[in-house]
């Protein structure tokens, strides 16, 4: 359990640089509502892989499967979108869709 746990912080750290890196680079070449939007989409990604984290680690032999409960993140980022008009949607999902390019990151420095 400890490799996992360790393997968990370093995804989240991954993600958090991808994100610490993107916003600025968004907010230069386009502005900074764009990169609002990048940015709160990120977050939300960290915490969707937070708590997809947590559920992997409460499996069992007696559990089934995931927990839904992470699905509710990117819905909420949606449904945000959809309310606040300071917040454009395509943005904020690329920016909850950056843990994917610490994964890939991840997977390279491992090797």
């Amino acid at each position: 359990m400890e490799d996992f746990y360790r393997l968990q912080r370093r995804l989240l750290l991954a993600t958090g640089l991808v994100a610490i890196v993107t916003v600025p680079i968004v907010a230069v070449a386009f502005n900074a509502s764009v990169a609002g939007s990048v940015f709160v989409g990120a977050c939300a990604g960290l915490l969707y892989v937070r708590l997809l984290a947590r559920s992997v680690a409460n499996l069992s032999e007696q559990s089934r499967g995931l927990g839904r409960f992470q699905l509710v993140v990117p819905t909420l980022l949606v449904v945000g979108a959809a309310k606040w008009p300071q917040l454009d949607l395509l943005p904020a999902f690329l920016g909850f869709l950056l843990y994917k390019p610490a994964l890939i990151l991840q997977h390279v420095f491992d090797r």
